[in-house]
């Protein structure tokens, strides 16, 4: 979410060509590039050994990080690469735009450099998953995206808009903001967020401290419209059911066959990926009640289009 929280960004392989026109350039770095109208985007991929594109498709997790995120802390966070070779999936870590390392993405209502210079985020994150299919063998029915804070927020905006896209979407201490539209196509949703979270508050409205700055001062709704949102757009029942467990408040909505949307919050956690580590000194405690990474993994499992 704003511009001074965390990451979830790593650097890895060198892809192939964009398809639909976007030329793809490689670096000297583990960085790919891909061009998109007159801007030069980047990402890095994770792959298994041997992946190919005549392989066998593999599923594809696009991991955005929060604003302001930096690379070095990404991968840690998250943890995500860990379940590359056990899981045969690929893994991508788009990079968000601004004028320097403080990284953010167009959630329309949030967050800072992307948001004020309209970024067209969605047309990236489209022509990515064009050239990382140039270079590997993808599942089209197995494309998954989650995302921290303000990353949280632009999975659910990707989840809205890439129509036969994502099968599943997985926001972590993101937020709706009550005023969009129904989706192109309704995907499964498993959410994540902190009851002690102060820069996204559990009940709603503006949180404390810098990241405020870094919207257009549209309150978030509570925590429970992400899900209300997705159950609504995929046919839920409207009545949700909720347990308690020691750690975790878990609501789930009952929906028709094939589809699933959950909200999983943490009491004793704030603004954090749940069981992840910290991306920075001073950064919420993610704690260990829940391991967002390997609950959402199973959760994607469970899903394709």
């Amino acid at each position: 979410m704003p511009r001074f929280l965390i990451a979830i960004l790593l650097f890895a392989p060198l892809a192939a060509e964009a398809q639909r026109g976007r030329r793809l350039r490689r670096t000297a770095t583990d960085e790919e590039s891909v061009v998109v109208g007159s801007k030069t985007r980047t990402y890095v991929v994770r792959a298994p050994r041997g992946a190919s594109r005549r392989g066998e498709p593999m599923p594809l997790v696009i991991v955005l990080h929060g604003g302001g995120g930096n690379a070095q802390n990404a991968e840690r966070m998250s943890g995500f690469s860990s379940l590359v070779e056990r899981e045969r999936l690929i893994v991508a870590y788009p990079n968000g735009s601004g004028r320097g390392a403080l990284l953010t993405w167009n959630a329309v209502h949030c967050c800072g450099f992307a948001m004020e210079s309209k970024v067209d985020d969605v047309s990236f994150i489209d022509a990515m998953i064009d050239a990382i299919a140039g270079e590997h063998a993808i599942d089209e029915r197995r494309i998954y995206v989650t995302g921290m804070s303000n990353g949280g927020m632009m999975a659910h905006r990707l989840g809205r808009e890439m129509r036969h896209r994502p099968a599943a979407i997985a926001p972590v201490v993101g937020a709706v903001f009550g005023d969009e539209g129904p989706p192109a196509s309704a995907v499964s949703a498993i959410i994540f967020n902190g009851l002690l979270d102060k820069a996204v508050p559990a009940n709603g409205g503006l949180g404390a401290g810098v990241g405020r700055n870094a919207w257009d001062g549209t309150p978030p709704r509570p925590n429970i419209d992400q899900g209300m949102y997705w159950a609504r757009a995929g046919g839920c029942s409207q009545t949700p059911a909720t347990r308690e467990s020691p750690g975790v408040v878990l609501t789930t909505w009952e929906c028709p066959s094939g589809r699933a949307v959950a909200l999983h919050q943490v009491k004793e956690m704030g603004h954090a990926w749940p069981g992840g580590r910290a991306g920075r000194r001073g950064a919420d405690d993610p704690g260990n009640m829940v391991d967002a990474t390997e609950v959402m993994w199973s959760f994607f499992k469970a899903h394709s289009r």
